[in-house]
């Protein structure tokens, strides 16, 4: 994607140099750039794609203006995300630092042993929307303070979007050393989430030997187990920590998502992701319609949408050496569906990843499975 915006800049400037020359004997400056079709002028906006560059595009010409409109490629990269914990006295810089994850909030709500820690999961949800900032994509700021939009606010010059990649600086829920990942899809509500996570990251002192769980071979199935340890040394309790912050968070993107599908019917993919690679929320073009028709139901007063009654399947491995030399400590996969979904199997879960994870989940998918369920929240 970044090589192809390059090559899209390097495409406007070398057009812009040619069209600039005047012919001799001219008495005016001819801009061949100026006859160039829309068409053409629509593959190289699309190439270029990133909002911002778009808008600053919007200041060359009413011509340009009028094109950017009907971009359909469009990302949105989200510079900072204001913690809800800041005050309007805390000054303009206030706010703009990495907030307290989620994750963070739950360890806190669970080790704490509070009375009915899940009741108080509502409160400590993402920001609302108008907390996350971007430079909009045709507004200037009227000041020197850093303006405050909304991924809807910054679209809504576009008329003709189809494909939109919306990403955060960062994951919502932060442990230095854990591997966290996860994928969800969403039409109306959750359809199916995977997640995969370890407690720690090492390298193999033999990366190309055959993968193993804990030194077995896994020329075949798996059938270890749990150990008892597990339910006593607190992994346990981090696992449910990290599936239910994985599930808020991509409960609370998918809420903000509802202006978005509503204001542009010509979606067609929508993606929301973070700088850090955690969790990916995606929508096609029937999830989209979906949405559309039927919008998302808000959990109680949070800005998050209700995830409904939840079956899982989870997988562990306390020891998960990878071909490419990746040793994951404590390794865990769990696939997540509607209880009331037909096709509660994990055969989908491989797919929801890149390498090295797929490998990962292939390999965890061949350990005992683990059946759980969860109720609407």
């Amino acid at each position: 994607m970044s090589h192809g915006r390059s090559l899209a800049v390097a495409d406007l400037d070398g057009l812009r140099s040619v069209g600039r020359g005047s012919a001799a004997g001219e008495e005016e400056e001819v801009d061949r750039f100026d006859v160039l079709p829309d068409a053409l002028l629509l593959v190289v906006f699309n190439r270029l794609g990133d909002v911002k560059a778009l808008g600053r595009l919007c200041a060359v010409s009413r011509r340009f203006r009028a094109l950017v409109a009907h971009v359909e490629d469009v990302v949105v990269r989200v510079d900072c995300v204001v913690s809800d914990e800041s005050s309007p006295s805390d000054g303009a810089g206030a706010g703009f630092g990495k907030p307290r994850g989620v994750f963070s909030k739950l360890t806190h709500l669970l080790l704490c042993s509070l009375v009915k820690p899940f009741q108080a999961l509502g409160q400590i949800l993402s920001p609302p929307p108008s907390c996350t900032c971007a430079d909009a994509a045709y507004d200037k700021p009227s000041s020197s303070e850093v303006p405050h939009h909304s991924p809807s606010e910054v679209l809504k010059n576009f008329e003709a979007i189809r494909r939109l990649r919306i990403e955060l600086p960062h994951g919502e829920l932060g442990d230095e050393g854990v591997l966290l990942k996860w994928r969800a899809n969403f039409g109306s509500t959750l359809e199916n989430c995977v997640i995969l996570c370890a407690s720690s990251v090492e390298s193999s002192s033999n990366p190309g030997q055959t993968p193993s769980f804990n030194g077995t071979s896994t020329g075949g199935d798996v059938c270890g187990g749990i150990p008892d340890s597990f339910y006593t040394d607190g992994s346990l309790k981090r696992r449910v920590v990290w599936t239910i912050s994985s599930l808020i968070a991509a409960s609370a993107r998918h809420y903000l998502l509802n202006p978005i599908t509503a204001d542009h019917g010509s979606l067609q993919s929508l993606h929301l992701t973070d700088a850090d690679g955690q969790g990916v929320l995606s929508m096609d073009q029937r999830q989209i319609q979906e949405l559309r028709a039927k919008p998302s139901i808000a959990s109680g007063d949070s800005q998050r949408t209700l995830l409904p009654a939840l079956s899982m399947r989870l997988w562990y491995a306390h020891r998960l050496e990878l071909p490419c030399g990746m040793v994951l400590k404590g390794a865990t996969l769990l696939a997540i569906r509607p209880s009331n979904n037909e096709e509660a199997g994990g055969s989908w879960a491989p797919e929801a990843f890149e390498e090295p994870y797929r490998t990962a989940t292939k390999l965890l998918m061949k350990t005992k499975t683990y059946c759980l369920e969860m109720n609407s929240f």
